[in-house]
This record gives structure tokens, sequence and C-alpha cells, in this order.
């Protein structure tokens, strides 16, 4: 059985964590039962502003739906809970499976989720989030799986029987797509939610100068349009159907991040995207990020904005380097981010 947050499909945290493992785990035998904390209507309306009141009652049918969930999970072999079994209060329902039901569960995260982090749209509910909870729930844990280093780390405070399984890329059924190189105008191009819009703060100043002597599209794949005073800059708003074409779109994949605790823990989804569709990435050296990328090998890490322009304005005019570290950053996902790559590593997981 799985517990998890949001209904199937929606949340990039869990589709490119384990959702798109659950058919391989079909083909080895296992029935797999999802059960998201959060309906189909409640997540559609959570990250909007103001519904207060359709917000509360999702929440509260919510917390129903998993009490009753308790009654079914005797029957369960494996439970596998990603992130929280409830998105806020304290851990009940995982105290109840761990030492009522005496039942073993796999704790799976990806990002430094003991701090707190919130949309401005829900920030009335941040204090029932009970971030301090995660240490318990690891505690309790009988195994735990962790997106990275920094959050294994974190993880061995509170639970010996850790394992790290990076988020992955599915090469053979999703990212299938390479990007063309040979254009007339480059995509300089950025994806993620308008939460982490900011990031590219620091990135504007930078492709504002450029504009003076390159000729590119700036292009930023998100939930809303961006507010940039750049010449070059081209929405797109993000649809899950899309995805890949309109990111197979892009020539120069950027993944600016501030070094903080919160983004140590990030798995830098965004840079495996663009290497795994044969895109340049050029990313900030914070967290995985160093682990990911050898710098100028199978992509760039940028530590100043000197280091930034430098290295677009070298991708921007080379289509034979933009297509040279293309290829090399795709076999690198292939070999360690990959789907198929890691398969094994989450089977033993639910079946050591």
């Amino acid at each position: 059985m799985i517990i998890a947050p949001y209904p199937q499909g929606e949340a990039p945290s869990q589709r490119f964590r384990f959702e798109q493992y659950l058919s391989f785990f079909e083909e080895q035998g296992y029935t797999i039962e999802f059960y998201a904390f959060l309906s189909d209507k409640t997540w559609k309306a959570l990250y909007k502003e103001g519904s207060f009141f359709a917000k509360a009652f999702g929440i509260l049918g919510s917390f129903w739906r998993r009490f009753l969930l308790m009654f079914k999970l005797r029957s369960a072999d494996v439970i596998f809970i990603h992130r929280e079994a409830s998105m806020i209060g304290l851990p009940i329902f995982e105290w109840i499976i761990a030492k009522v039901l005496r039942k073993k569960y796999v704790y799976d995260f990806d990002d430094a989720i003991w701090l707190p982090n919130y949309s401005d749209a829900n920030a009335r509910f941040q204090r029932l989030k009970a971030y301090g909870k995660v240490k318990k729930v690891m505690k309790w844990a009988h195994c735990v799986s962790a997106g990275n280093e920094y959050l294994a780390g974190y993880a061995k405070q509170y639970n010996e029987n850790v394992t790290v399984i990076p988020t992955t890329v599915d090469l053979e059924n999703v990212h299938t797509l390479s990007t063309n190189q040979q254009v007339e105008k480059p995509v300089i191009g950025w994806t993620g939610t308008h939460t982490t819009m900011n990031y590219l703060n620091e990135l504007v100043p930078i492709l504002q100068e450029l504009e003076k002597t390159h000729d590119f599209i700036f292009r930023i794949i998100s939930n809303q349009a961006p507010d940039f005073n750049l010449k070059s800059v081209e929405f797109v708003k993000w649809n899950k159907e899309t995805e890949i074409e309109d990111l197979a779109r892009i020539n120069i994949g950027v993944m600016p991040l501030t070094d903080t605790i919160w983004a140590k823990g990030k798995c830098g989804f965004k840079g495996l995207q663009y290497m795994a569709l044969k895109i340049p990435s050029v990313m900030s050296p914070v967290g995985v990020n160093t682990s990911i990328v050898t710098d100028g090998e199978n992509g760039f890490l940028c530590n100043s904005p000197e280091e930034w322009k430098k290295t677009l304005i070298q991708l921007l005019e080379s289509e034979a380097l933009r297509i040279e570290i293309g290829k090399r950053g795709y076999e690198t996902v292939k070999a360690h981010y990959s789907v198929q790559a890691n398969r094994k590593k989450y089977l033993k997981l639910v079946n050591p």
C-alpha cells in the first residue's frame, strides 16, 4: 500500500520519485493500492488564493479517509509512505501504523521537509504543518529512502537503515526526445513552479546584459507567467501532456539556486530533466548539483555572475559545444539517474 500526500499523477515529487516504478512493481507480482491524502478536488483548490472553506472542508475529509484507511492496513504486506501520511498535524497515522498496528513501513522523502517551506496561498495553514514530526516518522520507519546524501545524513540521525535513491527520469517511456541544436536563435530555458521562480532573480541582470550582444529566447515553463524586465522572455504555461515536448525545445537549461539549507536538500531534478533530453545544463554548485555535474565535462557549475555570463556566451556561440555537453549529460543520467538504473534499488527497498 502506498500512502502519499497528493493524487496519483499530479505532483512532480511523486511522479518522478516513485510513481514511475509502479508498473515495474506490478511486473514483479506486486498488487498496488494507492491512497492519497488529498482528493483531486482539494488538490486543485489548495494552491489557489482564497478558497479557505473549500480547503478546510477538503482537509477534514482527507483526515476522515486516512482514519478509515487504518482499518485496511493489517492486510498490507508492504507499506510505503512518501513524505507524510497527513499534510498537517502531528504524525498520528504513522504512530498508529508503527506502534498500534505494529506494521513496518518504508519512508521516502526528497526535500528538506523538516524545514518550514510554504506558498503564500497557504501561509495561514503553515503553523499546522508540525515540521518537527519528520524525525519521529523517520525513527519509527523500518527503513528510509532519501533523495540525496545530504538528506540521508539528516535521516541517519534517527534511523540506521537509510538508502540513497536519487529522483530519476524514465529514458524509455517519458524523456525519449532530444533537443535540436541546429537553430538560428538558441533558447535558454528554465522550468519550475512560481514558488521557485525567485531563484531566477540573480540571472535576470546577466540576461539583460546578454540581450545587448546576443540574439536568444529566454523561455520559462511554469504554472504562472513571470514578471521580469526582459525583452527575450517567452512564457510557456506548464502542461503535463506537452511537458517533454516543451522542454525539448530548449537549447541551454539553467538551474540557479541560492546556497541555503533548503536548497541543499533539493535533488537536482531540473538539471536531470535537461540532461535527459541532451540539453547542456548550467547549474549553481549547491547541494547534489555538485555530484551530478562535473564542471565543463557533462554540464557547467557557475558560482558568480561572471561565470554565468561567460558560460552562457560559450554555449550561445557554439552549437558544437552544446551538442557535446548534451551527449555527456545524457550518458550521466542513463548510468546513474535513470529509472532503468535504479529499479533494483527500489525492489530491494520493499523486498530486503
